[in-house]
């Protein structure tokens, strides 16, 4: 519930947030209507009255990128209502843990389709196609996925808002790899993909390099999971983030 945002605005933090609600401002417009109510210094109303204005109008023209800026990267996932329509949950095989590793496959899946880049294929159609998106959902994406790709696509501008589910559901009490979440959650996992790891997704590239189309096939099925998953994932933990904070009910 973007709308029902202050956090992002300078000088507002949570408990100054929690006071605006508490006093029955639920929203933007409310604020614009009745600017007395949330009991702010003069100067105090005057800037968050500018903000909110300015927060009305990049909302309208979709711009994501001014609140990927604004709002404190922990609380990425408020956008998630306003800019669900332009998600992609992303996820990426390399051929090792290390600055040096190569990406090896990029999956995409925006809630209806599912796309897999591959290294030697179509890796770089991947660069054109995600400036179609203005939220990127991952798993630990911003100390993995995300690093890997500005390296390898140095001339992509990543300013997507960004949702990393690891961080998020480590807040709600969640702690582990995607697969142990996954498995503490009853998500299911096909019994082809069943019990693997990141370190096969590593293996079953080299077995695809030395001629097993097979390994590449299953690879793709794994990392295909892997972005599906992270749906439900967000399903999950988004009331349960709008519960933790606070939000104001309808």
């Amino acid at each position: 519930m973007l709308s029902s945002s202050f956090i992002h605005i300078r000088g507002v933090g949570p408990a100054t947030e929690q006071r605006i609600w508490g006093r029955g401002v639920r929203d933007w417009e409310t604020f614009l209507r009745h600017p007395g109510e949330a009991r702010l210094s003069a100067r105090t109303t005057e800037r968050v009255t500018a903000a909110v204005t300015a927060s009305l109008a990049h909302l309208r023209e979709e711009d994501h990128g001014y609140f990927a800026s604004a709002l404190p990267t922990r609380e990425h996932w408020r956008a998630f209502p306003e800019f669900g329509h332009r998600i992609a949950y992303l996820d990426i095989e390399t051929t090792g843990m290390s600055d040096e590793a190569a990406v090896t496959m990029v999956g995409l899946y925006d809630g209806t389709r599912t796309r897999t880049y591959v290294k030697g294929e179509d890796l770089q159609e991947f660069a054109q196609d995600i400036g179609r998106y203005r939220l990127l959902v991952t798993y630990n994406g911003a100390g993995f996925d995300l690093p890997f790709l500005r390296r390898r696509f140095p001339f992509v501008r990543f300013d997507h808002l960004h949702i990393d589910l690891c961080p998020a559901l480590h807040r709600l009490g969640y702690k582990g790899g995607l697969k142990h979440i996954e498995e503490v959650l009853g998500i299911p996992r096909s019994a082809q993909t069943q019990g693997l790891s990141g370190w096969d997704a590593v293996w079953l590239w080299r077995e695809y390099q030395r001629g097993s189309d097979e390994a590449l096939a299953l690879l793709k099925a794994y990392n295909s999971e892997d972005i599906v998953n992270l749906e439900t994932l967000l399903e999950f933990a988004y009331p349960r983030l709008r519960a933790l904070a606070g939000f104001p009910e309808a």
